[in-house]
């Protein structure tokens, strides 16, 4: 068989490549360049991906990358010996290299057919681009969760603590209005007297209010709810407020006609207004104006708003604005319950609270009630 191959390899007789060019230099030259060009280009191209496969050893399917550098090999060696057939007859050589070639092209074609179901699977950068997009919102997402999980944890245990404080409070203070009421109906012995007493009972009364503040926070001030229109609602708080707002404040109402009612407890949902005209009364410096609306938000959604030209908050002061005792008042101007205590109340009904807002633009609080809600 050694005998055959040495043969085949060593034919005698034949002419070289040149011959059949009739030695015509610039055929020659242009085959011996061309020829030379494409070896060095394809000779490179595994070193190429030799480097890579060196560098990415990760690479899934690098053996298919190595059988593919050594078809690009051959290939590049049959372009190196048409170049020496142009003046040595080594035909024998030229066509064991390129049998060689077409069998690695033939296996490398084999290979790549029965890959190409695992490369289509492969995700293309639009897909991982999309894949990535999905979990940094899935990441933000469940960032927000915990945050929202904790701040319910934080919530409950306030409202536990603040619902103990108010039921042991409330009843103390039934206990000192009742007395102070009754020394009132007998009668002081001074006039300081009687001055101090009308100052005790008007603490007690603010204390009082306290507790009611305490215990809508925990959802455990009884309701008396009923049908209301809203705009009726609406128009008695701003009566209450334009007598303690201010002159510099302008009070505007912009209430939308034939709304369908809501199961609101009404007085609830008064001082619940008051609350948020008071606070837009403070973000207020000097004159500005509050607004009272209400519109249809959705078929079955009744909106109630209160918007004020104000300072506005920061998104993070934003991000705290319903907890409870969280204020940016001055110390002894507020005990942060007022929106907590807004928040209890409307989703006590049923409802939610939005809240809008930024530096130098106002504040909008949206209270959404279920329209014709029941029990």
């Amino acid at each position: 068989m050694l005998d055959s191959l040495q043969s085949f390899l060593a034919v005698r007789g034949l002419a070289p490549h040149g011959y059949c060019l009739l030695w015509e230099p610039r055929l020659i030259w242009t085959h011996v360049a061309s020829d030379a060009v494409i070896a060095a280009a394809y000779f490179s191209i595994p070193l190429v991906l030799l480097r890579l496969l060196m560098i990415r050893r990760d690479i899934r399917f690098g053996w298919m990358i190595g059988a593919f550098a050594l078809f690009i090999l051959a290939c590049g060696l049959t372009h190196v010996l048409s170049i020496v057939t142009l003046w040595i007859p080594a035909y024998g050589w030229e066509g064991l290299v390129k049998a060689v070639t077409a069998l690695a092209s033939l296996v490398t074609a084999v290979l790549l057919v029965r890959l190409l179901p695992g490369l289509v699977a492969i995700p293309s950068p639009a897909q991982l681009q999309r894949a990535n997009e999905a979990l940094q919102r899935e990441a933000i997402e469940r960032a927000k969760a915990e945050e929202m999980l904790r701040q319910s944890y934080k919530m409950q245990a306030m409202g536990q603590l603040a619902g103990g404080v108010a039921h042991d409070f409330n009843n103390l203070l039934g206990v000192i209005v009742g007395s102070i009421d009754r020394a009132q109906r007998k009668g002081a012995a001074t006039p300081e007297g009687a001055r101090a007493l009308d100052n005790a009972l008007a603490g007690a009364a603010q204390a009082a209010k306290l507790t009611h503040q305490l215990l809508a926070f925990t959802r455990q001030q009884p309701m008396q709810r009923a049908l209301h229109d809203l705009a009726p609602v609406a128009r008695a708080a701003a009566e209450l407020l334009d007598q303690t707002i201010g002159a510099q404040i302008a009070i505007e109402l912009d209430l939308a006609e034939g709304l369908p009612p809501c199961l609101v407890d009404r007085s609830q949902l008064e001082v619940a207004l008051l609350n948020l005209g008071l606070n837009a009364r403070d973000a207020i410096s000097g004159e500005g104006r509050v607004t009272i609306r209400t519109r249809l938000h959705a078929p079955d959604w009744v909106e109630l708003s209160v918007a004020d030209t104000g300072c506005g908050m920061d998104a993070a002061t934003l991000e705290r604005a319903i907890e409870p005792f969280f204020s940016t008042k001055a110390l002894g101007k507020g005990t942060g319950l007022g929106l907590s205590q807004v928040v209890g109340t409307i989703e006590q009904m049923g409802g939610r609270v939005e809240i809008e807002s930024a530096p130098g633009t106002g504040t909008t609080v949206r209270l959404l009630i279920p329209a014709r809600a029941s029990d």
